[in-house]
């Protein structure tokens, strides 16, 4: 069975088989929807202040919305009406009186009326209205009450004069012109109302913004606090302040503070005491070792011993840790070119790429350890190491490169798990005792960042360690 094109897009398939999801019609109609999502989800602002100064604004300028469209359709149109009906009331009493007093009496009774109703009247003996159309910017109040009271031709003016709206009435002995203020027409609580509406809106605007800010300040020092704590700096003035919600929050923070620093100290305690207590029974071995003498037993004995006290030291730098060390500021391009330069007197053949000048807040200590550790790392499977420091955005990356091997994409990620080593051998000289990445790791995303292990453009392996700034 064939099928007919839909809209000359989309033409009967050629093989047997479902159409493409994609080219659905339903598909093609939840486009332009996701597509203005999106564009709203883009427009809305992204910060907390500026979320819940919109949440305040938005019924705010509903609400000043609603309010205006019922006082121009209930208040401000009833007045209108009410004034245009006096003033036509005004007209066709004038006129009404014209028609039973004597002519000489009408300029008198147009004065008196001029001071009670501040209407100007001059009456135009044998004139007649021309048939040019009314100067009205539309039709309002004044022409529907006209039309109802005083029931003649008229003929209004709003366009000529500023001050006021000139009014011709056909009678039948000729045209009665009067002249209207304007503020006998329209009120003036509309523009009041209007002042009142954008002032007390600014006010109100103002007052939010003063204690959203405060709110939106305390937040913003718990996310302070909480990304300096992990990157692994001090945070030792914060202090509960803002809404109860925040409070709690905050308090949650500095309770988890506590928590992991006293589970880092007992850590680092606990490790140094283990340590201490394995290198004293290694200590007498080797002293019973040289009193023994030599032999091929003893050798091996002794190679067993050397490898046990790198191993424990290997645990003790793995606990350790950052420990209580305090970061400083560190002028890094130094501190790579000291290890640099350790690394060429151990013979090694490395070069330094970095830049002029670029400080950054680092436990020297640690991160040493971090960087000897990848760079001893690539020592030991390449002929030559590149050290590379690359400033960002906010960061920095340092890659170590080397032309060995490398390491297979798949197992990237298992090496650094402690004690995980690619050698199956448990030969140390070779494959050490697999907590060197993992130390490296630990330095790394306790000082915010992380490293992760990427092929080389030298041809082996790349280390790339990202630190915030």
């Amino acid at each position: 069975m064939s099928s007919s094109p839909i809209e000359g897009d989309l033409v009967a398939p050629t093989r047997a088989g479902p159409i493409p999801k994609a080219a659905t019609p339903a598909s093609i109609g939840d486009r332009p929807a996701a597509g203005r999502r999106s564009l709203i989800k883009r427009a809305l602002p992204r910060s907390l202040f500026g979320r819940s100064l919109l949440i305040i604004v938005t019924p705010l300028i509903l609400l000043q919305l609603i309010s205006t469209w019922i006082f121009y359709d209930r208040h401000w149109e009833t007045v209108a009406r009410r004034l245009a009906g006096g003033v036509a009331g005004d007209i066709a009493m004038m006129i009404e009186t014209m028609t039973t007093l004597p002519p000489a009496e009408v300029s008198r009774i147009f004065r008196t009326a001029g001071d009670l109703t501040e209407l100007d009247f001059v009456y135009r003996p044998d004139a007649a209205l021309s048939a040019a159309p009314s100067k009205v910017r539309r039709e309002g109040p004044l022409s529907a009450a006209l039309r109802e009271r005083v029931q003649r031709p008229f003929r209004i003016d709003s366009v000529s004069d500023q001050h006021l709206i000139l009014v011709d009435v056909q009678l039948d002995g000729g045209v009665l012109s009067v002249g209207v203020p304007r503020q006998r027409l329209y009120s003036s609580t509309t523009y009041i109302f209007v002042l009142w509406m954008v002032g007390s809106s600014m006010v109100l605007f103002a007052v939010a913004t003063m204690f959203m800010r405060n709110q939106v300040r305390a937040l913003r020092r718990l996310a302070h606090a909480a990304e300096s704590f992990g990157k692994g700096r001090r945070v030792s003035n914060f202090k509960l302040e803002g809404a109860t919600e925040i409070r709690q929050a905050a308090a949650a923070f500095i309770v988890m503070r506590d928590r992991i620093q006293r589970q880092i100290s007992q850590r680092t305690e606990m490790l140094a005491g283990v340590s201490h207590d394995l290198r004293t029974p290694l200590t007498r071995m080797k002293l019973a070792l040289e009193l023994v003498g030599d032999g091929l037993a003893v050798d091996e004995l002794r190679s067993d011993v050397a490898d046990m006290e790198k191993m424990v030291q290997g645990y003790l730098d793995f606990a350790r840790g950052e420990g209580s060390e305090v970061p400083i500021e560190v002028d890094l391009t130094g501190f790579l070119e000291e290890i640099v330069a350790a690394s060429r007197r151990d013979g090694m053949s490395i070069s330094l790429t970095a830049p002029a000048e670029y400080s950054l807040l680092l436990r020297p200590n640690a991160m040493k350890r971090c960087i000897g550790n990848l760079v001893s790392n690539a020592r030991r499977h390449g002929d030559h190491v590149w050290l590379t420091a690359m400033p960002g955005r906010g960061a920095v990356d340092i890659m170590i490169d080397d032309d060995g091997p490398g390491i297979p994409a798949e197992q990237r990620e298992a090496v650094f798990r402690p004690f995980f080593r690619l050698d199956p051998s448990r030969n140390i000289a070779t494959g050490g005792v697999g907590l060197g990445l993992t130390i490296a790791r630990d330095v790394a995303r306790g000082h915010g960042g992380d490293l992760t292990l990427e092929t080389s453009p030298q041809g082996g392996l790349r280390a790339r360690l990202h630190l915030p700034n």
